[in-house]
């Protein structure tokens, strides 16, 4: 594995590619990283410090954490406060703010949170506590709902009642079709996400081309992944070359994951969604179907939707879109820190003003 690895890590061919890029005289073009984890990767790797002038690199709202709208995290707080309910939850949340406080702050309050890395793990917990209620916070695209999905089933076929999830999931394609409806951002092309794309395929972004006239790339997560993708869809853009080309075909086969999506649709349908700092982008979320209601937490517990206001003068809902960069911000590494956080993009590991943060920006 860690030689199959290395050979997208070569040194001598990404020095090859970064010439190319730095030899590209073709028209200046907006390039848009869909993916969370290619955010971080980019940053990591220092591949924005390759890049011409005339190719630029913008995030988008790829991170699930940051795009979770901060009544999720009020709701999941006041579900902490209920009597014999354990809430389990994925590490990056605990520290994201809600109105008031945050799931990191409740728990050293003595509330019963607990960081699990799978629903299936709560299940487990609450297969375990049988005297508890036991509540999933699901985040996240098409990468991880499934498996949420899953757990929902599991719990009905093994009769455990006391196994609940409150959703907050999305789905990368309507999010897409908003930012490219969006004259202001303004993108050329797309590199779409590894991850989400093993799950729906790549048929969504064919259309996607056809109807807005943008190229796109699926690209992996490794240097060489990236570097390639870029010169490829600048090159195609320059040609005028509206194509979608799949250059994760070792992970990413072009119908996607079609078990994983009959589960995700079999506990899940589509919904209107809030997206944290860009508004409600309507069919981008998923609800549990009524069929599941015994599962759904927001009905089982009767917790409503509370109207929600970004903190004053947080830029996260912008730089999510792709038309500031944290440096924009004038708390960027002032009153928000990952320490003090402010908006989720400082919080997640894959938020871009955590990347900025960690690795001194471009």
């Amino acid at each position: 594995m860690s030689n199959f690895i290395n050979e997208f890590r070569n040194s001598e061919t990404a020095q090859r590619m970064a010439d190319i890029l730095a030899s590209y005289k073709g028209a200046p073009v907006k390039l848009m990283e869909v993916c969370g984890t290619h955010t971080m990767a980019i940053f990591r790797y220092g591949i924005r410090q390759l890049l011409p002038e005339n190719i630029e690199l913008i995030s988008g709202p790829g991170c699930p954490v940051c795009v979770t709208p901060g009544f999720f995290i009020d709701a999941s707080i006041e579900l902490a406060g209920h009597e014999n309910v354990i809430i389990t939850t994925f590490g990056d949340m605990m520290r994201v703010p809600g109105s008031q406080s945050s799931l990191l702050k409740e728990k050293a309050e003595g509330r019963d949170i607990r960081i699990v890395y799978s629903p299936l793990d709560s299940l487990k917990m609450a297969a375990d506590n049988p005297d508890k209620k036991v509540v999933f916070l699901s985040i996240g695209f098409e990468t991880t709902t499934p498996i949420a999905a899953l757990s929902v089933l599991k719990a009905r076929d093994e009769g455990i009642k006391n196994f609940s999830v409150l959703s907050s999931n999305k789905t990368i394609p309507e999010a897409l079709k908003a930012l490219v409806g969006d004259s202001d951002i303004g993108v050329n092309g797309f590199l779409y996400p590894g991850h989400a794309s093993a799950i729906i395929g790549t048929g969504f972004y064919h259309e996607l081309a056809e109807r807005y006239k943008i190229p796109g790339v699926v690209a992996g997560f490794e240097p060489l992944d990236v570097l390639h993708a870029i010169i490829t869809l600048a090159t195609n853009i320059n040609n005028n070359k509206i194509v979608v080309e799949n250059q994760y075909s070792r992970v990413v086969p072009e119908a996607g994951n079609p078990v994983a999506l009959e589960k995700m649709y079999e506990v899940f349908e589509p919904a209107d969604s809030v997206w944290r700092g860009i508004g409600n982008i309507p069919g981008s979320g998923l609800k549990m179907r009524d069929s599941y209601s015994d599962y759904d937490a927001w009905k089982v517990f009767n917790i409503e939707q509370r109207e929600w206001k970004e903190p004053k003068g947080c830029l996260c809902g912008e730089v999510l879109k792709g038309k500031k960069t944290p440096k924009d911000c004038k708390l960027f590494n002032k009153a928000c820190t990952p320490e003090n956080p402010v908006g989720a993009c400082m919080v997640s590991s894959e938020g871009t003003c955590a990347a900025y943060h960690k690795y001194g920006g471009a």
